[in-house]
């Protein structure tokens, strides 16, 4: 349901702050794809520095040629050829940066799904999944300028700008001072603009963020939205949200052409620096012709590069922010501890829980054997759904909850419980693809059979549903969630099997029927914990545990 206020960002936002340096190292680490890529990068840069000297060499040579009256043939093809190898180089750069970005992309994300799969359900039920959602997406495509210009730029400013630098000064030392002492200019501006610049980014990718999270929160919550008349305005809260993400990037976009804008106009007053001082000195002849026009024609290009790198941070900032939130991720699994193995010795086949607290419910103890069904009941509010949320490692707990003697925080669920909310977690597919979701193949006969089992045999294995299972009806949707966690015990033989309020939703002949499945799979050797409020679960319970509400609801 959604709030009033914004919607929060949730844990994916930590860590966002790591931006001390231009290329964060963790995507070195991260993204092995990344580390081919500088190397590729710095060769095609070499190369286009060698381009740039050449080109300047080649065209002072022409022009004095031409002056002189000599012949240009030779010049003019070897000038021709710096050209074409200019413009592969270029092209070059391009198609590596495509390639590299392409394989960052898909290796960070699918690093970011493996993360939250090893932080597990208990994580994620604290994040936020639209932001998730998003940086997965939108934060990852834009990638795609951070590695096709601003990382290839960046890496040809390390490279070219020392290098022609040095061969001005090498050339003409004064020409060389000047640009030595210009040059710093650039990036004390870019420093400063381009803190104003991270931080209006930053707050424009928290207001899509929000936007992405009210958005879907109002899309999940629209019929009960509708019921309380408050679709209006939970509509007007996207809409200012929207106009928020608006001046946001109106806001970069001013910051972006201010930048561009400084970057240039200093840049030209320095090149018109050096350009005054190599004009003073070739009239009164203490500089000759060919090495004043060589070291105008490096001048600007000297300033290029970092100009260049300041443009290009503008057009990868979003990609930048994403792989903050990215690397946030990734660092907070490679924090949690590692969930130890499944023990494979041959541990007496029970679930035993022993003082298991869930936040500050009152502690649980359960023991269930094969072949036993073990009710949990108890007022609303008294924990039945917390209970099995950490037998299935969706939220933290205290205290202890075994399976064959090993904790069941450090197994994973699908090696040994088949369960079933009371939210029935349908995705869109078929009626089958539901039911077989989790493994690779099954048959369609254990699908039928689970579907007769749950009581829902008159559906079509085939039916197409749609996102959020849309097209069945609450009790059919339900029954289809049952159906699943019976096909994995029929399929898998998971050992346990939980069941939330498997029949809320259905009729007294309908229930009783469910209810004698339930005590058929227990028989044939299946652990059940069952919860219910329905009295007439007790008639094939095995064992009843009774939860009651904390002390300080009942005081």
């Amino acid at each position: 349901m959604p709030a009033d206020g914004d919607a929060p960002t949730g844990p994916v936002t930590q860590g966002r702050e790591k931006q001390g340096t231009p290329v964060d190292p963790r995507l070195l680490r991260y993204a092995s794809a990344s580390r081919g890529f500088f190397v590729a990068i710095a060769l095609v840069g070499l190369g286009q520095t060698a381009a740039i000297i050449g080109f300047a060499a080649l065209t002072t040579r022409a022009i004095v040629d031409a002056v002189a009256g000599a012949p240009l043939t030779g010049t003019l093809v070897a000038l021709a050829a710096v050209v074409v190898a200019r413009a592969l180089l270029t092209w070059a750069r391009e198609s590596v940066a495509a390639r590299a970005g392409a394989r960052v992309e898909a290796q960070l994300r699918h690093r970011l799904l493996d993360a939250i799969d090893r932080l597990g359900p208990g994580w994620l039920a604290g994040a936020n999944s639209s932001r998730l959602a998003l940086v997965a997406g939108r934060g990852l495509e834009a990638l795609g300028p951070y590695f096709g210009r601003y990382l290839p730029q960046l890496v040809l400013t390390a490279l070219a700008t020392p290098i022609l630098v040095a061969m001005m000064w090498w050339q003409d030392w004064i020409s060389g001072l000047t640009v030595l002492l210009t040059l710093p200019l650039i990036p004390i501006f870019m420093i400063l603009i381009g803190l104003a610049t991270t931080h209006v980014q930053q707050r424009q990718w928290q207001t899509l963020a929000r936007l992405a999270a009210r958005f879907s929160d109002t899309v999940n919550g629209l019929s009960t939205l509708t019921v309380f008349g408050r679709q209006h305005r939970a509509g007007d809260s996207i809409e200012r949200v929207t106009e928020t993400y608006r001046r946001e990037t109106m806001r970069v976009l001013r910051v972006s052409f201010l930048s561009g804008f400084a970057l240039e106009f200093l840049a030209s007053i320095a090149v018109a620096i050096v350009a005054v001082s190599i004009g003073f000195r070739l009239l009164d002849g203490s500089l000759p012709l060919t090495i004043g026009l060589f070291v105008l024609l490096l001048a600007p290009e000297a300033y290029l590069p970092l100009r260049q790198v300041g443009v290009q941070f503008h057009a990868s900032s979003e990609g930048v922010a994403a792989t903050r939130d990215v690397f946030a991720v990734l660092d907070a699994a490679d924090a949690a501890p590692a969930a130890s193995a499944p023990a494979t010795a041959a541990g007496a086949p029970e679930l035993r829980v022993t003082a298991l607290r869930v936040r500050d419910l009152p502690p649980v103890d359960l023991f269930a054997r094969p072949g036993e069904v073990v009710l949990v009941e108890g007022p609303s509010g008294s924990g039945k759904s917390s209970l099995l949320a950490a037998l299935r490692g969706a939220t933290p707990y205290v205290g202890s909850a075994t399976w064959r003697g090993d904790e069941v925080s450090a197994l994973d669920p699908s090696t040994w419980l088949a369960w079933a909310g009371q939210h029935a977690g349908l995705v869109a597919g078929t009626v089958g693809e539901n039911i077989a979701l989790g493994s690779v193949v099954m048959p369609a006969d254990v699908v039928a059979d689970a579907l007769v089992r749950a009581q829902a045999g008159e559906l079509d294995p085939g039916r197409v549903l749609g996102v959020q299972g849309a097209g069945l009806s609450g009790g059919q949707a339900q029954r289809v969630a049952v159906a699943r966690a019976f096909a994995r015990r029929l399929h898998t033989g998971a050992p346990v099997i939980a069941l939330d309020e498997p029949s809320a939703a259905l009729d007294a002949t309908t229930e009783a029927a469910l209810w004698r499945e339930v005590r058929r799979l227990a028989d044939d050797g299946a652990v059940v914990v069952l919860v219910s409020h329905r009295t007439s679960a007790r008639t094939i319970a095995d064992t009843v545990v009774t939860l009651h509400l904390p002390a300080e609801v009942t005081a």
